[in-house]
Protein backbone atom coordinates (compact mmCIF):
# COMPACT_ATOMS: atom_id res chain seq x y z
CA UNK A 1 0.00 0.00 0.00
CA UNK A 2 0.83 3.55 -0.67
CA UNK A 3 1.54 5.99 2.50
CA UNK A 4 -1.73 6.80 1.77
CA UNK A 5 -3.19 3.43 2.17
CA UNK A 6 -4.28 3.65 -1.34
CA UNK A 7 -3.55 0.34 -3.09
CA UNK A 8 -0.11 0.35 -5.22
CA UNK A 9 -0.65 -1.38 -8.86
CA UNK A 10 2.70 -1.30 -11.51
CA UNK A 11 0.89 -1.55 -15.04
CA UNK A 12 3.28 -3.36 -17.48
CA UNK A 13 2.35 -2.62 -21.16
CA UNK A 14 3.69 -4.80 -24.20
CA UNK A 15 4.65 -3.57 -28.21
CA UNK A 16 1.20 -4.53 -29.55
CA UNK A 17 -1.27 -2.69 -31.37
CA UNK A 18 -3.75 -2.85 -28.22
CA UNK A 19 -1.47 -1.09 -26.18
CA UNK A 20 -3.42 1.37 -26.44
CA UNK A 21 -6.38 0.17 -24.86
CA UNK A 22 -3.97 -0.15 -21.72
CA UNK A 23 -4.93 3.56 -21.46
CA UNK A 24 -8.40 3.07 -20.43
CA UNK A 25 -7.65 -0.02 -18.23
CA UNK A 26 -5.28 2.98 -16.15
CA UNK A 27 -7.85 5.61 -16.72
CA UNK A 28 -9.88 3.06 -14.42
CA UNK A 29 -7.71 2.31 -12.32
CA UNK A 30 -6.62 5.92 -10.84
CA UNK A 31 -10.20 7.04 -11.18
CA UNK A 32 -11.17 4.12 -8.75
CA UNK A 33 -8.30 5.49 -6.35
CA UNK A 34 -5.28 2.88 -7.02
CA UNK A 35 -1.82 4.60 -7.05
CA UNK A 36 -0.84 3.25 -10.77
CA UNK A 37 3.12 3.16 -11.86
CA UNK A 38 2.99 2.36 -15.47
CA UNK A 39 5.49 0.53 -16.68
CA UNK A 40 6.24 -0.39 -20.69
CA UNK A 41 8.87 -1.95 -22.68
CA UNK A 42 10.59 -0.22 -25.12
CA UNK A 43 8.50 -1.69 -28.09
CA UNK A 44 5.49 -0.42 -26.50
CA UNK A 45 6.51 3.20 -26.76
CA UNK A 46 6.13 2.95 -30.59
CA UNK A 47 2.10 2.48 -29.87
CA UNK A 48 1.79 4.69 -26.99
CA UNK A 49 4.51 7.44 -25.85
CA UNK A 50 6.02 7.64 -22.38
CA UNK A 51 4.12 11.42 -22.00
CA UNK A 52 1.11 9.57 -22.51
CA UNK A 53 1.72 7.16 -19.90
CA UNK A 54 3.08 9.89 -17.41
CA UNK A 55 0.68 12.11 -17.60
CA UNK A 56 -2.30 9.72 -17.14
CA UNK A 57 -0.48 8.08 -14.60
CA UNK A 58 0.63 10.80 -12.53
CA UNK A 59 4.54 9.33 -12.27
CA UNK A 60 7.56 9.11 -14.40
CA UNK A 61 7.76 6.41 -17.12
CA UNK A 62 10.94 4.49 -18.31
CA UNK A 63 11.69 1.24 -19.87
CA UNK A 64 15.11 0.88 -18.23
CA UNK A 65 16.89 -0.20 -15.29
CA UNK A 66 19.31 2.53 -15.72
CA UNK A 67 17.14 5.66 -15.04
CA UNK A 68 17.31 7.09 -11.48
CA UNK A 69 19.80 3.75 -10.49
CA UNK A 70 19.57 5.56 -6.44
CA UNK A 71 16.31 4.67 -5.87
CA UNK A 72 17.05 0.97 -7.49
CA UNK A 73 13.63 0.89 -9.18
CA UNK A 74 14.29 -2.43 -10.56
CA UNK A 75 13.66 -4.15 -7.55
CA UNK A 76 11.74 -1.33 -6.10
CA UNK A 77 9.16 -1.23 -7.74
CA UNK A 78 8.13 -4.95 -7.71
CA UNK A 79 8.50 -5.26 -4.21
CA UNK A 80 6.18 -2.61 -2.94
CA UNK A 81 3.50 -3.34 -5.32
CA UNK A 82 0.21 -4.72 -4.61
CA UNK A 83 -0.84 -6.22 -8.06
CA UNK A 84 1.09 -6.35 -11.50
CA UNK A 85 -0.79 -6.39 -14.50
CA UNK A 86 0.50 -6.77 -17.81
CA UNK A 87 -2.13 -5.54 -20.97
CA UNK A 88 -1.50 -6.20 -23.40
CA UNK A 89 1.06 -9.07 -22.81
CA UNK A 90 2.74 -9.94 -26.10
CA UNK A 91 4.33 -13.58 -26.79
CA UNK A 92 7.16 -12.30 -26.46
CA UNK A 93 6.69 -10.71 -22.97
CA UNK A 94 4.86 -14.07 -21.95
CA UNK A 95 8.42 -16.06 -22.75
CA UNK A 96 10.61 -13.78 -20.92
CA UNK A 97 8.57 -13.60 -18.33
CA UNK A 98 7.95 -17.37 -18.34
CA UNK A 99 11.98 -18.00 -18.52
CA UNK A 100 12.49 -15.59 -15.97
CA UNK A 101 14.92 -13.10 -18.41
CA UNK A 102 15.70 -9.67 -16.99
CA UNK A 103 16.80 -7.24 -19.40
CA UNK A 104 14.10 -4.47 -19.11
CA UNK A 105 12.70 -3.17 -16.39
CA UNK A 106 9.27 -4.97 -16.48
CA UNK A 107 10.79 -8.09 -16.73
CA UNK A 108 13.02 -7.30 -13.77
CA UNK A 109 9.83 -6.12 -12.09
CA UNK A 110 8.22 -9.26 -12.88
CA UNK A 111 10.98 -11.17 -10.73
CA UNK A 112 11.10 -9.30 -7.82
CA UNK A 113 7.20 -9.01 -7.21
CA UNK A 114 5.71 -10.78 -4.51
CA UNK A 115 2.15 -10.01 -5.10
CA UNK A 116 -0.68 -11.30 -7.62
CA UNK A 117 0.56 -11.09 -10.94
CA UNK A 118 -2.20 -10.93 -14.11
CA UNK A 119 -1.55 -11.56 -17.69
CA UNK A 120 -3.96 -10.32 -19.99
CA UNK A 121 -2.22 -11.55 -23.58
CA UNK A 122 -3.06 -9.91 -27.03
CA UNK A 123 -1.42 -11.90 -30.26
CA UNK A 124 -2.51 -13.29 -33.62
CA UNK A 125 -3.96 -15.85 -33.23
CA UNK A 126 -1.40 -18.47 -34.98
CA UNK A 127 1.01 -17.34 -31.78
CA UNK A 128 -1.62 -17.32 -29.92
CA UNK A 129 -1.86 -21.03 -30.56
CA UNK A 130 1.77 -21.98 -30.65
CA UNK A 131 3.11 -24.79 -28.67
CA UNK A 132 5.90 -22.50 -27.39
CA UNK A 133 3.44 -19.91 -26.57
CA UNK A 134 0.79 -22.51 -24.16
CA UNK A 135 4.22 -24.25 -22.52
CA UNK A 136 5.05 -20.38 -21.46
CA UNK A 137 1.22 -19.83 -20.44
CA UNK A 138 0.89 -23.10 -18.82
CA UNK A 139 4.41 -22.44 -16.59
CA UNK A 140 3.15 -19.01 -15.64
CA UNK A 141 0.02 -20.76 -14.16
CA UNK A 142 1.76 -23.29 -12.42
CA UNK A 143 3.87 -20.62 -10.53
CA UNK A 144 0.43 -18.86 -9.13
CA UNK A 145 -0.11 -15.95 -11.68
CA UNK A 146 -3.71 -15.65 -13.44
CA UNK A 147 -2.94 -15.36 -17.10
CA UNK A 148 -6.64 -14.38 -19.15
CA UNK A 149 -7.70 -16.11 -21.94
CA UNK A 150 -7.87 -13.63 -24.77
CA UNK A 151 -11.00 -13.34 -26.63
CA UNK A 152 -11.86 -13.86 -29.94
CA UNK A 153 -12.80 -10.99 -32.81
CA UNK A 154 -11.08 -8.37 -34.79
CA UNK A 155 -6.72 -8.43 -35.22
CA UNK A 156 -5.06 -6.47 -37.02
CA UNK A 157 -5.83 -5.61 -40.81
CA UNK A 158 -8.44 -7.83 -41.72
CA UNK A 159 -7.94 -10.68 -39.69
CA UNK A 160 -10.32 -12.30 -37.10
CA UNK A 161 -9.84 -15.09 -34.30
CA UNK A 162 -8.36 -15.53 -30.57
CA UNK A 163 -5.94 -13.25 -29.34
CA UNK A 164 -7.97 -10.05 -29.10
CA UNK A 165 -6.76 -8.13 -25.86
CA UNK A 166 -10.45 -8.56 -23.98
CA UNK A 167 -12.49 -5.06 -22.79
CA UNK A 168 -10.55 -2.88 -20.32
CA UNK A 169 -13.18 -2.62 -18.12
CA UNK A 170 -13.33 -6.50 -17.87
CA UNK A 171 -9.88 -6.73 -17.73
CA UNK A 172 -10.65 -4.16 -14.56
CA UNK A 173 -13.00 -6.27 -12.62
CA UNK A 174 -10.78 -9.65 -13.18
CA UNK A 175 -8.26 -7.17 -11.32
CA UNK A 176 -10.40 -5.99 -8.67
CA UNK A 177 -11.11 -9.33 -7.83
CA UNK A 178 -7.57 -10.42 -7.44
CA UNK A 179 -6.70 -7.59 -5.17
CA UNK A 180 -9.40 -8.77 -3.26
CA UNK A 181 -8.37 -11.93 -2.97
CA UNK A 182 -4.83 -10.22 -2.04
CA UNK A 183 -1.69 -12.88 -1.89
CA UNK A 184 -3.58 -16.03 -1.92
CA UNK A 185 -2.71 -18.62 -5.03
CA UNK A 186 -5.06 -18.95 -7.52
CA UNK A 187 -7.26 -21.91 -6.01
CA UNK A 188 -9.04 -22.97 -8.85
CA UNK A 189 -5.90 -22.85 -11.36
CA UNK A 190 -5.56 -25.83 -13.84
CA UNK A 191 -9.49 -26.38 -13.07
CA UNK A 192 -12.27 -26.17 -15.89
CA UNK A 193 -15.39 -24.86 -14.90
CA UNK A 194 -18.81 -24.42 -16.43
CA UNK A 195 -21.20 -22.11 -15.63
CA UNK A 196 -24.57 -20.81 -17.01
CA UNK A 197 -26.36 -17.38 -16.56
CA UNK A 198 -29.64 -15.53 -17.88
CA UNK A 199 -32.85 -16.46 -18.39
CA UNK A 200 -33.72 -19.37 -21.07
CA UNK A 201 -36.53 -17.64 -23.68
CA UNK A 202 -39.37 -20.04 -25.36
CA UNK A 203 -40.46 -18.80 -28.81
CA UNK A 204 -44.02 -18.64 -29.28
CA UNK A 205 -43.74 -17.23 -33.08
CA UNK A 206 -41.87 -14.98 -34.57
CA UNK A 207 -42.16 -12.14 -31.81
CA UNK A 208 -43.54 -13.40 -28.63
CA UNK A 209 -41.46 -15.78 -26.15
CA UNK A 210 -42.07 -17.38 -22.62
CA UNK A 211 -39.21 -15.96 -20.69
CA UNK A 212 -38.03 -14.51 -17.28
CA UNK A 213 -36.25 -11.92 -15.41
CA UNK A 214 -32.89 -13.31 -15.10
CA UNK A 215 -30.16 -10.46 -15.94
CA UNK A 216 -27.23 -13.06 -15.74
CA UNK A 217 -25.54 -10.88 -13.69
CA UNK A 218 -24.82 -13.47 -11.13
CA UNK A 219 -23.52 -16.33 -13.50
CA UNK A 220 -21.19 -13.34 -14.88
CA UNK A 221 -19.75 -12.82 -11.27
CA UNK A 222 -19.40 -16.49 -10.86
CA UNK A 223 -17.22 -16.14 -14.11
CA UNK A 224 -15.28 -13.16 -13.25
CA UNK A 225 -14.49 -14.24 -9.68
CA UNK A 226 -13.63 -18.02 -11.55
CA UNK A 227 -11.29 -16.35 -13.76
CA UNK A 228 -9.41 -14.30 -11.14
CA UNK A 229 -9.24 -17.85 -9.18
CA UNK A 230 -7.16 -18.73 -12.07
CA UNK A 231 -9.83 -21.52 -13.66
CA UNK A 232 -10.55 -22.34 -17.24
CA UNK A 233 -14.07 -20.77 -17.61
CA UNK A 234 -16.51 -21.91 -19.95
CA UNK A 235 -19.72 -19.12 -19.72
CA UNK A 236 -23.16 -20.65 -21.36
CA UNK A 237 -25.38 -17.23 -21.39
CA UNK A 238 -29.04 -17.14 -22.58
CA UNK A 239 -30.41 -13.51 -23.47
CA UNK A 240 -28.01 -11.58 -21.20
CA UNK A 241 -26.65 -8.55 -23.38
CA UNK A 242 -23.97 -8.46 -20.65
CA UNK A 243 -20.30 -7.64 -21.94
CA UNK A 244 -18.22 -10.91 -22.00
CA UNK A 245 -15.97 -11.25 -18.98
CA UNK A 246 -12.55 -11.28 -19.44
CA UNK A 247 -10.85 -14.45 -20.12
CA UNK A 248 -14.41 -16.35 -20.23
CA UNK A 249 -15.25 -18.36 -23.46
CA UNK A 250 -18.65 -17.51 -23.89
CA UNK A 251 -20.95 -19.09 -25.35
CA UNK A 252 -24.70 -17.44 -26.89
CA UNK A 253 -27.79 -19.82 -26.68
CA UNK A 254 -31.27 -19.10 -26.54
CA UNK A 255 -33.65 -21.26 -25.19
CA UNK A 256 -33.58 -24.55 -22.90
CA UNK A 257 -32.98 -27.21 -25.54
CA UNK A 258 -30.08 -25.05 -26.61
CA UNK A 259 -28.76 -24.10 -23.19
CA UNK A 260 -29.00 -28.11 -22.38
CA UNK A 261 -27.03 -29.01 -25.88
CA UNK A 262 -24.30 -26.25 -24.57
CA UNK A 263 -23.60 -27.39 -21.31
CA UNK A 264 -23.08 -30.69 -21.63
CA UNK A 265 -21.07 -30.69 -24.20
CA UNK A 266 -18.80 -28.13 -22.44
CA UNK A 267 -18.90 -30.29 -19.22
CA UNK A 268 -17.43 -33.57 -20.46
CA UNK A 269 -14.01 -32.15 -19.56
CA UNK A 270 -15.31 -29.73 -16.22
CA UNK A 271 -14.42 -30.29 -12.70
CA UNK A 272 -17.21 -28.05 -11.65
CA UNK A 273 -20.63 -27.06 -13.23
CA UNK A 274 -22.75 -24.21 -12.05
CA UNK A 275 -26.35 -23.89 -13.14
CA UNK A 276 -26.97 -20.55 -12.16
CA UNK A 277 -29.35 -19.55 -15.37
CA UNK A 278 -33.17 -19.34 -14.92
CA UNK A 279 -34.13 -21.93 -17.15
CA UNK A 280 -37.55 -22.55 -18.87
CA UNK A 281 -39.32 -25.46 -16.82
CA UNK A 282 -42.05 -25.25 -19.97
CA UNK A 283 -42.46 -24.55 -23.63
CA UNK A 284 -45.23 -24.11 -26.02
CA UNK A 285 -46.21 -27.18 -27.84
CA UNK A 286 -47.01 -25.52 -31.07
CA UNK A 287 -44.86 -22.68 -32.53
CA UNK A 288 -46.43 -20.53 -34.82
CA UNK A 289 -45.01 -19.84 -37.94
CA UNK A 290 -46.39 -16.79 -38.20
CA UNK A 291 -47.58 -13.77 -35.61
CA UNK A 292 -50.47 -14.63 -33.75
CA UNK A 293 -53.30 -12.16 -34.73
CA UNK A 294 -55.68 -10.78 -32.02
CA UNK A 295 -58.87 -11.61 -33.35
CA UNK A 296 -62.23 -8.98 -32.42
CA UNK A 297 -64.81 -10.28 -30.40
CA UNK A 298 -62.66 -13.86 -29.69
CA UNK A 299 -60.93 -14.85 -26.61
CA UNK A 300 -57.32 -15.84 -27.31
CA UNK A 301 -56.55 -19.82 -27.57
CA UNK A 302 -55.25 -21.57 -24.22
CA UNK A 303 -51.41 -22.05 -24.77
CA UNK A 304 -50.34 -25.44 -24.59
CA UNK A 305 -47.12 -26.10 -22.52
CA UNK A 306 -45.02 -29.12 -22.50
CA UNK A 307 -41.74 -29.90 -19.99
CA UNK A 308 -38.59 -28.92 -21.20
CA UNK A 309 -35.74 -31.15 -20.02
CA UNK A 310 -34.02 -30.88 -16.45
CA UNK A 311 -31.01 -29.79 -17.01
CA UNK A 312 -29.61 -29.79 -13.82
CA UNK A 313 -31.38 -33.55 -12.17
CA UNK A 314 -29.46 -34.67 -15.80
CA UNK A 315 -26.27 -33.16 -15.27
CA UNK A 316 -26.27 -34.81 -11.93
CA UNK A 317 -27.38 -37.93 -12.61
CA UNK A 318 -24.95 -38.70 -15.19
CA UNK A 319 -21.66 -36.90 -14.17
CA UNK A 320 -20.00 -36.42 -17.74
CA UNK A 321 -16.67 -36.92 -15.91
CA UNK A 322 -15.73 -38.62 -12.91
CA UNK A 323 -16.00 -36.53 -9.57
CA UNK A 324 -17.41 -33.95 -11.41
CA UNK A 325 -19.48 -31.39 -9.12
CA UNK A 326 -22.41 -30.03 -9.67
CA UNK A 327 -24.18 -26.82 -8.26
CA UNK A 328 -27.66 -25.60 -9.01
CA UNK A 329 -29.43 -22.79 -7.95
CA UNK A 330 -33.31 -22.33 -6.61
CA UNK A 331 -34.83 -19.01 -6.78
CA UNK A 332 -38.06 -18.97 -4.42
CA UNK A 333 -40.70 -16.64 -3.20
CA UNK A 334 -42.09 -18.56 -0.43
CA UNK A 335 -40.79 -21.27 2.26
CA UNK A 336 -37.26 -20.21 0.77
CA UNK A 337 -35.65 -22.84 2.63
CA UNK A 338 -38.53 -26.09 2.61
CA UNK A 339 -38.25 -25.99 -1.24
CA UNK A 340 -34.90 -25.48 -1.62
CA UNK A 341 -33.98 -28.45 0.61
CA UNK A 342 -36.74 -30.55 -1.69
CA UNK A 343 -35.32 -29.31 -4.72
CA UNK A 344 -32.10 -30.51 -3.57
CA UNK A 345 -32.78 -34.03 -3.03
CA UNK A 346 -34.65 -33.92 -5.76
CA UNK A 347 -31.76 -32.55 -8.23
CA UNK A 348 -29.58 -35.01 -6.55
CA UNK A 349 -26.85 -31.81 -7.18
CA UNK A 350 -23.65 -31.25 -4.66
CA UNK A 351 -24.65 -28.02 -3.56
CA UNK A 352 -27.69 -26.19 -3.83
CA UNK A 353 -27.84 -22.12 -3.53
CA UNK A 354 -31.38 -20.94 -2.43
CA UNK A 355 -31.98 -17.27 -2.84
CA UNK A 356 -35.25 -15.57 -2.38
CA UNK A 357 -36.90 -13.41 -6.06
CA UNK A 358 -39.27 -10.84 -6.00
CA UNK A 359 -39.96 -7.61 -5.14
CA UNK A 360 -37.02 -6.41 -5.73
CA UNK A 361 -34.73 -9.00 -5.05
CA UNK A 362 -31.73 -10.70 -6.97
CA UNK A 363 -33.26 -10.50 -10.13
CA UNK A 364 -31.67 -7.43 -12.53
CA UNK A 365 -29.77 -6.20 -9.18
CA UNK A 366 -26.37 -6.09 -8.31
CA UNK A 367 -26.60 -7.87 -4.78
CA UNK A 368 -27.28 -10.55 -3.73
CA UNK A 369 -27.92 -12.91 -0.47
CA UNK A 370 -29.15 -16.90 0.18
CA UNK A 371 -28.17 -20.06 1.57
CA UNK A 372 -26.08 -22.99 -0.01
CA UNK A 373 -27.65 -26.69 0.64
CA UNK A 374 -25.40 -29.27 0.51
CA UNK A 375 -25.68 -32.95 -0.36
CA UNK A 376 -23.63 -33.42 3.07
CA UNK A 377 -26.27 -31.53 5.22
CA UNK A 378 -24.28 -28.45 5.44
CA UNK A 379 -25.95 -25.21 5.24
CA UNK A 380 -23.86 -22.07 4.56
CA UNK A 381 -26.04 -18.74 4.91
CA UNK A 382 -24.62 -16.04 2.56
CA UNK A 383 -25.39 -12.48 3.68
CA UNK A 384 -26.63 -9.68 1.36
CA UNK A 385 -23.75 -8.01 -0.59
CA UNK A 386 -22.16 -7.78 -3.63
CA UNK A 387 -23.19 -10.88 -6.39
CA UNK A 388 -19.25 -11.05 -6.11
CA UNK A 389 -18.96 -11.83 -2.84
CA UNK A 390 -21.92 -14.38 -3.08
CA UNK A 391 -19.68 -15.65 -5.92
CA UNK A 392 -16.58 -16.48 -4.19
CA UNK A 393 -18.25 -17.87 -1.43
CA UNK A 394 -19.79 -20.36 -3.51
CA UNK A 395 -16.11 -20.71 -4.92
CA UNK A 396 -14.67 -21.59 -1.54
CA UNK A 397 -17.16 -24.29 -1.21
CA UNK A 398 -16.46 -25.81 -4.11
CA UNK A 399 -12.79 -25.91 -3.93
CA UNK A 400 -12.79 -27.37 -0.72
CA UNK A 401 -15.20 -30.51 -2.30
CA UNK A 402 -12.60 -30.93 -4.85
CA UNK A 403 -9.81 -30.88 -2.72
Amino acid sequence: MSEQGTPRIVLGVSGGIAAYKACELLRRFTESGHDVRVVPTDSALHFVGEATWAALSGHPVTTRVWDDVHQVPHVGIGQHADLVVVAPATADTLARAAHGLADDLLTNTLLTARCPVVFAPAMHTEMWEHPATQENVATLRRRGCVVIEPASGRLTGADTGKGRLPDPAEIFEVCRRVLTRGPAEPDLAGRHVVISAGGTREPLDPVRFLGNRSSGKQGYALARTAVARGARVTLVAANTGLPDPAGARVLAVGTAEQLREAVLKAAADADAVVMAAAVADFRPAVYAAGKIKKKDGEEPAPIALVRNPDILAELSAERPRPGQLVVGFAAETDDVLANGRAKLARKGCDLLVVNEVGNGKAFGTDENEGVVLGADGSSTPIPHGPKEALADQVWDLVVARLA
